[in-house]
C-alpha cells in the first residue's frame, strides 16, 4: 500500500502499486455486476485522490475490475431519486469536482478502457492525461446523455471539444452515438489501441513516457473553441440538429450548443456554466420522460430473466418481407435457421435481402460466410422436424394459418414451440385444432425487423407460462424487447396504430394534403407521418388489418383503404402508393407534393390524428391487453416510435390531464361523429382515482 493510502478502507476501489512506480486504481463497485458512479463511489474516490495528491506515485492507471465493461456511467436510479429530492445540482457539482481533482493530480494519469465506456466513464477518462483502449469489439466509447434529455455534466462537454475539436466533439455528444476503439483513436479521443492482454502494461508505459498528440488535433482543439469560431459554428450546428429534433421537444442539444457558444474563461467557469445548464435540463418534462423510457426499456429487457430459451434451431415458414427478415435477423444473432415457402423464388429473394443485411451488419468480411451459412433454404420444410422454434409468417388469413399448423405440428419435436407472426388475428381463432396449445403463442415482430426493437409475445388462455418465459429469453438473445400482450384483435401496437392511420386516411380521402397530415403528426413528435407510415407498412397490409380490426373497434374504413391496392401500388415496396417513392443511397423516400400556399391546415388536425390513438390506449389498458400502464407505454414507444419525450400515451394523459383531453375528444365527437366518443377507462385516469 502507498503511504498516503495507509489506514483508508475502500468498498469500491482497489489501489495496487506496480514495481515501475505506477499506481493501478481499479474500480469495482460493491454489490453490482456493472460499474456505475453513485455518490458513495465518488466520495470514496475523492478521499483517495486527495491522499494521492499529497503523496503522488510516478503515474496512475484507472481501470475496471469488472468482467463486464469499463464504466456504464452514472447510476440512473440514483439520478432519478436526486431529481425527486431536488438535489441534482449537488450531485453534478460533486462529480465535476472529483473529476477535476483527478485532472489536477501532480502525476500523469491514464484511463485503460476495455468494454463499454459510457457517460461518466468517458468523462472520467477525459479528465485523465491519456487514454488507452483495447481493440476488443466490445469496447465502445460514448456520451449518450442526450438520450436522457440532458448532456454530459461532469466536465465532458467542457473537455471533449478541447481535446478533439468542436465539430467532432459535438457530433458525438449531439447524437449520443458510440465509437469503436479504432474510431476513437482516429478522432483523437484515445491515444493508443492495444490487445486486451497488453492494456494495463501499455497504459503504465504511457503514464511513464507520455506522448505528443498530432499537431492537427491540437490545433483543432484550440482553434475551433476560440470565441469567433464558436459564434460561426454554433448556428450551423443548430441547423443540423433542427433537421432531426424540434427544440420544444428535445431542448438538450440546443442547450449544449448555446452553453458552449457563450462560455469562456477558465475550466471552473466553464464547468459552472455546464452545471447550471444541465441542472435546468434535468428538471424538464423531456428529461424526466426520457429517463422513464430508460427504465421502461430496462424492464422489458428484464422480462427474459435468467430463463433458458432452449432454442438453437429456428424454422421460419413464409419468406415474404417479414418472414425473410425474421429469419435473417435470427441467423445474424447466432441461431441456425431454415426458411421455407411454397416457391423457391420467394426464398431466393429473402436470401438476397439477408445477404444485404449481413454485408451491412457484419463489418469483418472474413466472418460473413459463417453468418450466411447459418441461414439455409428449405423449400420442402425438412427443418420443421429439427426446430426448437417454428415461426409462421404467411399470409394474414386464419384458414391458411390453421391449415399450415395441421401440417407442421405433427412433425415437431416434443418440446418445440410453434408461434405465429400474425399482426392482428386473435389467437383463439388460430389454436382450435392445435394438439399442444400450451406450446403455441404469437411472436409478433415489426417492420423493418432489423430496426424495430419490439416483439409482442401474444398470449392465449391455454398457453403455458414457461412458453412465455422461453420466448422472452429468445427475444433477449435477439436483442429485442419483448412485451406480453393479450391475444385480442390487433394486440397492443396495431390496435392503437390503426385508429391513428384510419383517421389519417379519412383526412386524406377528404382532400387534406398528405404532406400536411404527416407534418401535423411529426409536429406532435411521431417519428414519421401516418400517410408515410401506411405506405411503409404497405397498403395491402393496412387493408388486411383493416378488415380484421375495423369491426372490433367499431370504425368504418375510408375510401383510401377500403379496397385491396392495385398491383404495383402497395406503397414503398412497389415504389408507388399514396406517395410515389424514389430510391436514394440510403433507401427509398417518398416524394411529398408541397402543400398549396393558400391552403389553411385545419386547426384540429393534430387532435384528429393523435387523440384516437390515446383514446384506444386508455381502452386497451382498461381491457387488460397489457398488465399495467408502464408496459403499455413501453410497448407503444418501442413498437411505434411514439414521441419518447412524452413518455408514452398514458403518461401523456397524466401530464396533459384526463379532463383536458376528454374535452378535446368530445369536441371532435360533436364535429365528426361517434368515432371520437371517449372509450371506457378514462375514469381510472382522472385525478384522485389512483
Amino acid at each position: 500500500m502507498i503511504a498516503g493510502l495507509d489506514g483508508l478502507r475502500f468498498s469500491h476501489w482497489q489501489a495496487e502499486l506496480r514495481p515501475d512506480g505506477v499506481l493501478v486504481l481499479s474500480f469495482d463497485r460493491a454489490g453490482e455486476s456493472v460499474n456505475t458512479f453513485a455518490q458513495d463511489v465518488l466520495i470514496e474516490l475523492d478521499a483517495l485522490l486527495e491522499r494521492l495528491a499529497l503523496d503522488p506515485p510516478d503515474g496512475v492507471v484507472l481501470r475496471s475490475a469488472k468482467a463486464k465493461g469499463f464504466i456504464a456511467g452514472a447510476d440512473i436510479r440514483e439520478f432519478a431519486e436526486f431529481d425527486r429530492k431536488g438535489t441534482i445540482g449537488d450531485s453534478i457539482h460533486r462529480g465535476q469536482q472529483v473529476f477535476q481533482r483527478l485532472a489536477d493530480l501532480p502525476c500523469p494519469t491514464v484511463s485503460a478502457i476495455h468494454g463499454f465506456c459510457m457517460g461518466g466513464g468517458t468523462e472520467i477518462s477525459l479528465a485523465c492525461d491519456y487514454r488507452v483502449a483495447s481493440n476488443d469489439p466490445s469496447t465502445k466509447i460514448g456520451l449518450p446523455e442526450v438520450k436522457l434529455g440532458i448532456y454530459p455534466g461532469w466536465g465532458g462537454s467542457v473537455r471533449l471539444p478541447r481535446l478533439v475539436g468542436a465539430p467532432a466533439a459535438m457530433d458525438v455528444m449531439l447524437t449520443g452515438r458510440n465509437l469503436s476503439a479504432r474510431a476513437a483513436k482516429a478522432m483523437g479521443v484515445v491515444d493508443k489501441v492495444v490487445e486486451p492482454a497488453l492494456l494495463i502494461d501499455e497504459a503504465a508505459k504511457l503514464a511513464l513516457t507520455g506522448t505528443q498528440r498530432p499537431f492537427k488535433q491540437r490545433f483543432l482543439g484550440w482553434f475551433t473553441n476560440t470565441w469567433p469560431v464558436r459564434q460561426v459554428l454554433a448556428p450551423m450546428l443548430v441547423k443540423q440538429v433542427a433537421r432531426k429534433a424540434r427544440k420544444e421537444h428535445y431542448p438538450a442539444p440546443y442547450a449544449l450548443i448555446e452553453t458552449w457558444r457563450r462560455s469562456g474563461g477558465g475550466t471552473q467557469a466553464r464547468l459552472q456554466a455546464e452545471k447550471k445548464s444541465v441542472v435546468k435540463l434535468a428538471g424538464t418534462p423531456t428529461a424526466r420522460n426520457l429517463t422513464r423510457v430508460f427504465f421502461l426499456q430496462e424492464r422489458l429487457k428484464g422480462l427474459g430473466g435468467k430463463a433458458s430459451h432452449g432454442v438453437s434451431h429456428v424454422h421460419v415458414v413464409g419468406a415474404g418481407v417479414m418472414g425473410g427478415d425474421i429469419a435473417a435477423w435470427s441467423a445474424y444473432k447466432g441461431f441456425e435457421v431454415t426458411l421455407q415457402d411454397r416457391e423457391q423464388q420467394y426464398i431466393d429473394k429473402a436470401m438476397a435481402r439477408a445477404n444485404e443485411l449481413f454485408a451491412k451488419r457484419v463489418k469483418d468480411e472474413a466472418k460473413r460466410p459463417a453468418v450466411a451459412a447459418r441461414l439455409r433454404s428449405d423449400l420442402a420444410g425438412d427443418g420443421v422436424a429439427h426446430a426448437d422454434l417454428v415461426i409462421e409468417a404467411i399470409v394474414e388469413k386464419a384458414d391458411a394459418k390453421r391449415d399450415l399448423y395441421a401440417n407442421v405440428e405433427p412433425r415437431l419435436k416434443s418440446d418445440a414451440l410453434l408461434t405465429t407472426n400474425t399482426s392482428s388475428i386473435p389467437l383463439d381463432e388460430l389454436r382450435g385444432h392445435i394438439a399442444r396449445p400450451a406450446q403455441f403463442a404469437g411472436l409478433h415482430y415489426f417492420n423493418p425487423v432489423a430496426l424495430m426493437p419490439l416483439v409482442e409475445i401474444v398470449r392465449h388462455d391455454a398457453m403455458a407460462p414457461q412458453t412465455e418465459q422461453r420466448l422472452a429469453a429468445f427475444c433477449k438473445a435477439l436483442d429485442k424487447l419483448p412485451v406480453p400482450v393479450a391475444g385480442t384483435p390487433g394486440f397492443l401496437v396495431n390496435r392503437l396504430l390503426f385508429p391513428y392511420m384510419l383517421e389519417a386516411a379519412t383526412a386524406y380521402s377528404e382532400g387534406v394534403p398528405p404532406a400536411a397530415i404527416d407534418k401535423a403528426a411529426v409536429k406532435f413528435g411521431m417519428p414519421m407521418g401516418p400517410i408515410e407510415l401506411i405506405d411503409t407498412v404497405g397498403l395491402d397490409v393496412a387493408y388486411g388489418v383493416g378488415q380484421e380490426l375495423a369491426p372490433f373497434l367499431g370504425l368504418s374504413i375510408p375510401p383510401a383503404l377500403s379496397n385491396p391496392p392495385e398491383d404495383g401500388k402497395r406503397g414503398k415496396k412497389d415504389g408507388q402508393g399514396l406517395y410515389t417513392w424514389e430510391k436514394t443511397d440510403k433507401g427509398s423516400k417518398p416524394k411529398k407534393p408541397p402543400v398549396p400556399k393558400d391552403y389553411k391546415v385545419p386547426d384540429d388536425l393534430e387532435d384528429r390524428l393523435v387523440l384516437p390513438m390515446i383514446n384506444e390506449a386508455v381502452a386497451a389498458l382498461h381491457d387488460g391487453v397489457v398488465e399495467d400502464a408502464d408496459l403499455l407505454d413501453a410497448g407503444v414507444i418501442f413498437g411505434t416510435g411514439f414521441a419518447p419525450f412524452r413518455g408514452g400515451p398514458i403518461q401523456y394523459v397524466r401530464e396533459t390531464g384526463a379532463d383536458a383531453l376528454l374535452a378535446r375528444l368530445k369536441a371532435l365527437q360533436a364535429r365528426y361523429g361517434d368515432r371520437f366518443a371517449p372509450k371506457p377507462g378514462w375514469d381510472s385516469l382522472q385525478p384522485g382515482s389512483e
